[in-house]
């Protein structure tokens, strides 16, 4: 059983509209997700022992998500990760997109899905968020529809991203939280151990780009 409840969380600055959050909670976990940016605020799980900890870092009103900030919990896009020199050649066209992080752009440009307010629409299990990026937007070629939903299903989150472009575009969303695994309130995560089963890894340039090698 999933219950899901809104509230508001804030208004954005000069009348630009109402954040609200949506809270959906089971037996196993919670997770609180606001519409500014489809941003995950807390996820809280419970331990060996049943007690219950949010793992993941965030901010408890809205005005520390409209500052800067590394994208807290948000979803990135239209490209997440890093375009080189913010240019790209699609149909043998070069589009020149919005450079943010050094000589690259990153996570969709300055005023990338994160910094955007998202229409919400309550689900039985969970929420979905929709919206339209513009053609042009951040330089990015065609109208792109965009929809991601959030649903618990006992113990699992499970994020479902879909897009629908009007022209080829490159499309790469992604959630971008910070994790904890030892709860909120622990210093950090120095004495965590993560193994990732790969075959292979992408080296990178100091400007964090894919050397190619």
């Amino acid at each position: 059983m999933v219950s899901v409840t809104r509230a508001v969380f804030g208004d954005l600055p000069l009348g630009a509209g109402t954040v609200e959050k949506f809270q959906l909670q089971s037996d196993q976990l919670r997770v609180d997700i606001i519409s500014w940016g489809c941003t995950i605020t807390a996820l809280e799980v419970k331990d060996r022992q049943g007690r219950a900890s949010d793992l993941v870092l965030g901010f408890a009103e809205l005005e520390g998500y409209l500052q800067k900030q590394p994208y807290f919990g948000a979803v990135v896009g239209r490209v997440a990760n890093r375009i080189a020199k913010g240019t790209f050649t699609l149909d043998g066209k070069e589009y020149q997109l919005a450079v943010n992080n050094g000589p690259n752009s990153l996570h969709g440009g300055v005023r990338g899905f994160d910094k955007v307010l998202w229409t919400p629409q309550v689900l039985s299990n969970g929420v979905e968020f929709s919206r339209v990026s513009p053609d042009g937007e951040e330089g990015y070629p065609g109208e792109l529809k965009v929809w991601v939903t959030y649903t618990l299903d006992g113990g699992e989150l499970v994020i479902n991203y879909r897009a629908q472009a009007s022209q080829t575009t490159p499309v790469n969303l992604t959630n971008h939280s910070y994790f904890n695994l030892a709860g909120q309130g622990s210093p950090n995560i120095y004495d965590h151990e993560v193994t990732i089963e790969a075959d292979a890894f992408l080296p990178v340039d100091e400007t964090l780009i894919p050397t190619g090698w």
